[in-house]
């Protein structure tokens, strides 16, 4: 049986002292409420009265649940005001007030969480855009001293390499250029003062790495090929060069609506994370918090927060800014035949065959 008060513990260890914000975003205006919406914020209740129990144990404190309106957008900035109950605050100065964060949102705060947690060594978050009370039956109840160790794993086959290369069941192919980058790992463990990334995502269990966007002058991108993406029965082919998905194939409304949101922002081109799901509970069910835990995946858009160089800055708008996965785990359209990681001196890690992982 899934154990709440565990999986806080084990996760997030909270010491006395400590200020602990339960975070949720609000329908408005034209952005509409879901039946899965509403059930996640009856969801956050349960975790801030769970917390709350465990203040009451080890002296911290919980805050009252925060509110603040939708932002319509994963990872983009965060509106300037928001609520305590019903008292209207500076959403920014309330979250920076506190030295955890649980952001059970529909839209995801990664991005903006990241950015306070560059700010102050005494912050940390969990990002948990999607979740769904299900999830305690599945990926929230993994052995995450189980999942810390796959994540290391491939962090260390991936370390120091220059490039994933990666065979689809298509039959296509991408090479992503990781040199000038480290692997990070979303292990799901979060304590006060953790070295390395203080942001994570929950349910976790990912090895994710930026793939080198370009930056340095005279140093272009080795990234390129051939990424296929299979939604509503229509295969869609993404050509990539220098690390951008320059052509969009296909003659269907799902490769139509991918190239008019590239046209729309062309930083959305930008490959922005290649990366590795190793939590054996998560299901796939087409929500990607849970489904990028489960295989191979990789992102297009925003990737300053998880090490990158593409920020807001970057897009036309704040309101074009996005970070999208795309995940090929069992249960999606199309699998993974074959990933490799190539060292410099030419040495290989085998890390998925035939849709399974060989390490």
């Amino acid at each position: 049986m899934f154990d709440l008060e565990k999986l806080l513990i084990d996760v997030f260890d909270p010491q006395p002292e400590e200020i602990v914000t339960i975070a949720v975003d609000l329908p408005h205006d034209g952005i509409s409420d879901n039946e899965e919406w509403r059930a996640r914020r009856e969801m956050a209740e349960e975790w801030r009265e769970m917390f709350a129990r465990l203040g009451h144990q080890r002296g911290f404190t919980v805050n009252p649940m925060l509110t603040y309106p939708a932002t319509g957008a994963n990872n983009s900035d965060l509106p300037e005001t928001g609520w305590l109950e019903g008292e209207e605050i500076n959403l920014l100065d309330a979250l920076k007030g506190s030295t955890l964060v649980v952001a059970m949102t529909e839209y995801s705060a990664t991005a903006p969480l990241e950015e306070i947690a560059k700010e102050n060594e005494d912050f940390r978050a969990a990002s948990m855009p999607g979740v769904s009370k299900r999830m305690e039956q599945s990926a929230l109840a993994a052995d995450y001293a189980e999942v810390a160790r796959r994540c290391q794993v491939i962090a260390d086959a991936m370390k120091g390499a220059v490039l994933v290369d990666v065979q689809f069941s298509t039959g296509h192919r991408c090479w992503f250029d990781i040199r000038n980058r480290e692997p990070e790992i979303d292990d799901g463990f979060l304590p006060r003062f953790k070295e390395g990334d203080r942001i994570i995502n929950l349910p976790s269990g990912e090895t994710f790495e930026v793939p080198y966007e370009g930056e340095i002058e005279g140093v272009p991108s080795w990234t390129a090929g051939t990424i296929p993406v299979i939604e509503d029965g229509e295969l869609v082919l993404f050509h990539v060069n220098a690390n951008h998905v320059g052509i969009v194939e296909g003659d269907g409304p799902v490769a139509g609506r991918y190239a008019e949101t590239f046209a729309e922002d062309p930083a959305r081109t930008n490959i922005a994370e290649v990366a590795f799901g190793v939590n054996e509970m998560a299901q796939v069910t087409g929500n990607v918090l849970e489904d990028e835990k489960a295989g191979f995946h990789w992102a297009f858009g925003r990737s300053d927060h998880l090490g990158g160089v593409t920020g807001v800055a970057d897009f036309r708008s704040p309101q074009t800014v996005v970070h999208q996965d795309i995940v090929y785990a069992k249960g999606n359209a199309v699998q993974i035949a074959h990933a490799v990681v190539i060292h410099p001196d030419g040495r290989t890690v085998e890390i998925i065959k035939d849709g399974e992982y060989v390490v």
